[in-house]
């Protein structure tokens, strides 16, 4: 694959925004290079049944999932690098972004990175992701209806997703390492008043139990050093997102958390001609289906800018010299 070729557009990321903007690119003939990364597929990487996208009536895992949208895109010409970008330039068109010492240059480009939920980093969560542990309670509620829950976290993401998980669960027990909250007083407010969530404080979760299934979680009482087992069918880690953007720094404009700003209902970024889609700028919804629709979005909007543009050079070249 020559890197000396202007593309009309690259994307950055491949899930299901980065797949779906190549998908609509592809078909406007925009041929575009999607540089996907060696962790292609992002979160859906790491979550087996995925019940709630449309489409798939029965059901689908994540990673299958991943590959359908994946060579959905590469039938109508999308192609793939798949390795991380290390370097972008975006102060002049055409664009240009590096993989290592290789230099692949457009004329618009689509952010589409994603953001990774916040782990614990025990062995144990890992290796039960998937098969109790989960860090979504919109996407993985209802596969624990009567069950109990623990939920790790203390500001408004565990709020919103103890609340949430009660409308399924019997018992939701939230597991915060100090005696006050980070989250917004109505928010915890209306967890407590929650007759089936309960407060585990100045604690840690220091273990997930279970073989094959989640069975349970260890947590340890930070002032006495105490250890108790919770039974739980399901754990759901909830202390926040990060977005991958690390890249863009200084180049492009983010929000305090590290989003990127888009402007209205566009996916425009404060560089023309640079597009973001998918959990990279949503820090609201997060889901499958919200990112492949801003994809869609991206996509579009960079065809009609590129076709702006060229009408504008079309008619500085045609309009009369004094």
């Amino acid at each position: 694959m020559s890197t000396n070729d202007v593309r009309e557009v690259i994307v950055i990321g491949g899930a299901c925004a980065g797949y779906t903007a190549a998908l609509y690119a592809a078909r406007a003939n925009m041929r575009p290079l999607v540089i996907e990364g060696l962790n292609w597929g992002g979160q859906l990487m790491i979550t087996s049944d995925v019940e709630n996208y449309p489409g798939y009536p029965e059901g689908i895992l994540g990673p299958e999932m991943m590959q359908d949208f994946r060579r959905q895109a590469e039938r109508f010409g999308a192609e793939f690098v798949t390795d991380d970008a290390t370097k972008v330039d975006f102060s002049e068109r055409p664009f240009r972004v590096w993989i290592g010492d290789d230099e692949y240059r457009a004329e618009t480009v689509i952010i589409a990175t994603g953001a990774n939920a916040r782990q614990l980093g025990l062995e144990s969560e890992k290796r039960l992701q998937g098969r109790g542990v989960s860090y979504c309670a919109v996407c993985d509620a209802a596969f624990f209806k009567d069950a109990d829950i623990v939920v790790a976290g203390g500001g408004d993401s565990a709020m919103e997703e103890a609340t949430f998980l009660a409308k399924f669960a019997d018992k939701v027990s939230v597991v915060h390492r100090r005696d006050v909250f980070r989250a917004s007083p109505i928010m915890v407010d209306r967890a407590e008043s929650n007759d089936k969530v309960n407060f585990v404080l100045d604690s840690v979760v220091d273990e997930v139990l279970g073989d094959d299934r989640v069975s349970g979680v260890t947590v340890r009482n930070l002032k006495t050093d105490e250890r108790t087992d919770l039974k739980a069918e399901g754990f759901f880690v909830a202390i926040g997102h990060d977005p991958n953007t690390e890249l863009f720094r200084g180049q492009i404009d983010m929000d305090e958390a590290g989003y990127i700003v888009t402007k209205g209902k566009s996916t425009e970024t404060s560089i023309p001609g640079v597009f973001a889609a998918g959990d990279v700028q949503d820090h609201v919804y997060r889901q499958a289906v919200t990112a492949a629709g801003s994809g869609c979005m991206a996509a579009l909007d960079a065809e009609r800018w590129l076709a702006a543009e060229r009408g504008r050079l079309n008619d500085a070249l045609a309009a009369p010299r004094s």
